[in-house]
């Protein structure tokens, strides 16, 4: 297994600079979020160390991306985006599958062959009705990936942590139930997970057992924990927004057994990437705290992934 991070968290750096720093300590691949240029809407998105509509076009561009990482000895695990491909808004549909496309034929380009993204959700609509949504949006995006010969790793998380999320998230693939239909609709090989066992937690769900279920759909890996906090909901219960009983924190600063899952994918034989993403609020406000949160994963889970 390989480790580096997702390099949303340094929002503010250039490409390059988000490279230097990830050669300099030792990481050894980074997913690359590669959002529309300037068209940030929610926290740890938007950020655009590559232009993706620039690397179709622009060759030049598109072999310094290559020769820069190269020269520094970084690896891109993935070209990152996620957005909400079946917003109930046409017109913010419309433009996130756009953009998907774009980015997958990016990845294509430079030779990463993976992007990572959502699936998307009405979050107006019941889970079947939506599992149609996938039916008319998804295949002709799959298509393009098998065509490009990308591999696309949907991330679990139910994008549903407050008010302006509420009430169905905006993100289906969260849960092994759905996975297995939405599988079924898209039976791609180049169709897969982005396992996160964090967003399991404060599902109430067991991270490790869907490993093993899932050993073949499981092309790319998060390392971000959950910590949840008991007195909080003993008092507002499940059925409140996800926020108000849980937070994000660095690995090992949460209710996640690393160990233990890092064991399963050991035991599966997953030697790919596998990615820091961080979001946790008391390691933000500054470059150095930024860079702190970072290497505090590193040197974390350096006792697991060597």
């Amino acid at each position: 297994m390989k480790l580096g991070f997702v390099s949303a968290i340094l929002d503010t750096w250039t490409y390059e600079e988000m490279i230097d720093f990830a050669s300099e300590h030792g990481f050894e691949c980074v997913e690359v979020a590669s959002w529309p240029q300037g068209k940030a809407e929610r926290r740890y998105a938007g950020v655009s160390h590559i232009d993706a509509e620039r690397v179709v076009s622009d060759d030049a561009y598109a072999e310094h991306l290559l020769s820069y990482a190269k020269e520094k000895n970084v690896e891109i695990s993935a070209l990152a985006f996620y957005p909400n491909t079946m917003d109930g808004n046409l017109e913010k549909r419309n433009a996130a599958v756009e953009h998907l496309k774009n980015v997958i034929l990016a990845s294509a380009k430079l030779g990463v062959n993976m992007v990572t993204t959502f699936i998307g959700r009405d979050q107006t609509k019941t889970v079947e009705e939506n599992l149609e949504l996938v039916k008319e949006i998804w295949p002709p995006i799959i298509k393009l990936a098998e065509e490009q010969k990308v591999k696309v790793a949907i991330e679990n998380c139910p994008m549903l942590f407050g008010t302006d999320q509420w009430p169905g998230g905006q993100n289906l693939m969260t849960t092994p139930v759905i996975w297995r239909k939405v599988f079924e609709i898209l039976d791609s090989d180049y169709l897969g997970i982005n396992y996160d066992p964090s967003h399991f937690v404060w599902q109430m769900i067991d991270y490790i057992k869907p490993i093993y279920e899932f050993k073949d759909k499981i092309l790319h890996v998060h390392y971000k924990d959950i910590k949840l906090y008991p007195d909080r909901l003993n008092d507002c219960g499940i059925m409140a927004y996800p926020l108000d009983f849980m937070s994000p924190k660095l690995p090992g600063l949460g209710d996640v057994d690393w160990g233990k899952y890092v064991s399963a994918l050991t035991d599966i034989g997953y030697d790919g990437y596998t990615c820091i993403e961080v979001e946790d609020k008391a390691f933000e406000g500054s470059k150095e705290k930024i860079e702190d949160s970072l290497l505090l994963s590193q040197r974390y889970l350096k006792q697991f992934v060597i």
